[in-house]
């Protein structure tokens, strides 16, 4: 299975977030990002199954 990336608007798309705050708080928040290329030129990626892993882990659980 290959591997799928996300660029930044998708990952933004697919949590329901703005493309700042996912710039902003992703490495805050320990959502990992990759980055293809060196500098103006570079494209920020998301790995899709560690979008969706860090999701569940966000979850808030019932106490």
């Amino acid at each position: 299975m290959a591997v799928q990336f996300m660029d930044v608007k998708q990952t933004a798309e697919f949590l329901s977030v703005s493309v700042q705050w996912l710039y902003r708080e992703a490495p805050r928040t320990g959502l990992a990002s990759y980055k293809f290329g060196v500098g103006r030129n570079a494209k920020i990626r998301f790995k899709r199954s560690e979008v969706e892993v860090w999701v569940r882990q966000q979850r808030i659980s019932k106490t």
